[in-house]
């Protein structure tokens, strides 16, 4: 049995311990919200959800730039584990953006450029992941995977932009610059809010790290298989480099 690394099993707690401390403020700890009610609890979500997204693909499009630049492949490990865990942040974004939408706009979509460019976002991970699965394996591979993650990180900034840019239906933004003090949430709606951001994130970075982990070992293990392929080819090689020189040599004795 493999032991499993210290600094590991104190994460896993870790991130454990705040999920549950940020699951208990929602239900339990923070008061239903006098306008939305029960409903306006998928903020929680939704909102730690879709910032964990969008900073998953500005780490891809870093580690792409970085790959780029040094052609190390541990970078482009990082910018894959990074990609598959914020497919499913991105993913839940949707979800429960939709979730919440329902009760409140009466629909589970409205079309606005804040939601599309969302949704973009998505399929931008999607194709990455599909490029990446599809394309031969190479330096080729991992050139354009790249491109594509830069890609992702110019619609961040447009989804952040969105509500403001082009006002419909979703509101504008809580957190960050953009926020005023009509839009921002404090009191225990902010506290619970920052919790939750804060457990989400670091689900994502221990989520991300094992997968880091595991694509390394997926690299190791490809490695090891071609070198094992190789074997019997370069063994015949040498057999048949003996036959020859063996069959070119004289006969003993023979003058």
């Amino acid at each position: 049995m493999v032991a499993v690394p210290k600094i590991r099993l104190i994460w896993l707690g870790l991130t454990a311990a705040l999920m549950a401390l940020t699951l208990w403020m929602i239900f339990i700890w923070v008061p239903t919200e006098v306008n939305q009610g029960n409903i306006q609890r998928s903020l929680y979500f939704h909102v730690p959800v879709a910032w964990t997204a969008m900073v998953a693909i500005v780490l891809v499009a870093f580690a792409s730039v970085a790959y780029l630049k040094t052609r190390s492949e541990k970078w482009d490990r990082l910018a894959v584990a990074a990609a598959e865990t914020g497919v499913i942040f991105a993913g839940l974004m949707l979800i429960t953006g939709m979730v919440w939408a329902k009760p409140v706009w009466g629909v589970w979509w409205t079309g606005e450029a804040k939601l599309t460019t969302t949704l973009i976002l998505f399929f931008i991970y999607v194709a990455y992941l599909m490029f990446r699965a599809y394309f031969p394996p190479g330096e080729q591979r991992r050139r354009l995977a790249a491109v594509i993650g830069l890609m992702g990180a110019i619609d961040t900034p447009i989804i952040y932009y969105g509500a403001q840019l082009w006002e419909r239906a979703h509101p504008s933004a809580v957190v960050g610059p953009l926020s005023d003090s009509d839009s921002s949430v404090d009191g225990p709606i902010g506290i619970t809010l920052i919790v939750a951001v804060v457990a989400f994130s670091v689900l994502f970075a221990y989520v991300a790290s094992e997968r880091y982990r595991l694509r390394k070992q997926e690299d190791e293990v490809m490695e090891l298989r071609r070198a094992v392929s190789l074997r019997p080819a370069l063994a015949i090689s040498s057999s048949l480099e003996t036959t020859e020189s063996t069959a070119s040599a004289p006969a003993g004795g023979a003058y």
